[in-house]
């Protein structure tokens, strides 16, 4: 199942309407659909690398909206359809441990979780659900998918199609680089020194077990 929707989300690449494939994929991942933007972007980078800046954003700013609808589910509807939507995507049990973490860190982890292969669709639902300021989600998830949609399409639009390999092998250090320096240097300190082994201690698997 999951592999027939990823060939018919990548045969979206060279739709005619393409950009709008591209839209509405980046909007629906956000919220429930299983398959990220990122391969059918970089397959239309890929064809047409001087649009590649478009099309990154294009996909920044459909997914961010896809992510409000994201929040709302988990504001308003966490119990009737949040809950439900994240069991059938298997993302239940991850549930309280990223819960966890945005009781630590707050808006630091929809901005970072926004740059990693966490799934973006359970960032946005936990939001809503722990009643995050709207702004701040809107602004961190803006940052976040900003970061590593653009960079895709800069580097795509500065080097063209050879960069593929290169991006294929090293994105996710880009991206993260460009984290670090988002945050700036107190922040990620705190979070990778004794906060980060404190979170790490405290959301564990045993400390979110339910009481006996």
């Amino acid at each position: 199942m999951l592999r027939r929707l990823y060939d018919w989300t990548m045969a979206k690449a060279s739709h005619r309407h393409a950009e709008r494939w591209l839209a509405g994929v980046s909007f629906v991942e956000s919220s429930f659909f299983p398959i990220p933007p990122h391969p059918l972007l970089g397959l239309m980078c890929l064809a047409e690398p001087k649009k590649a800046v478009r099309f990154a954003a294009i996909t920044t700013l459909a997914s961010v909206l896809g992510g409000v609808f994201g929040y709302l589910i988990g504001y308003f509807l966490y119990d009737l359809v949040g809950e439900p939507m994240l069991a059938a995507l298997g993302l239940a049990e991850s549930f309280p441990k990223v819960r966890c973490y945005f009781q630590a860190h707050g808006e630091l982890a929809v901005l970072l979780g926004a740059m990693t292969p966490l799934p973006f669709k359970l960032l946005t639902i936990m939001a809503g659900f722990m009643e995050m300021n709207f702004l701040t989600f809107v602004i961190s998830a803006l940052v976040g998918r900003g970061v590593i949609f653009m960079t895709v399409g800069v580097l795509f639009r500065l080097f063209g199609a050879p960069i593929k390999a290169i991006i294929d092998k090293h994105l996710g250090k880009v991206t993260a680089l460009f984290g670090v320096l988002l945050v700036g240097g107190f922040a990620v300190l705190s979070l990778v020194g004794g906060s980060a082994k404190e979170t790490q201690e405290t959301c564990a698997p045993s400390e979110l077990a339910a009481p006996a």
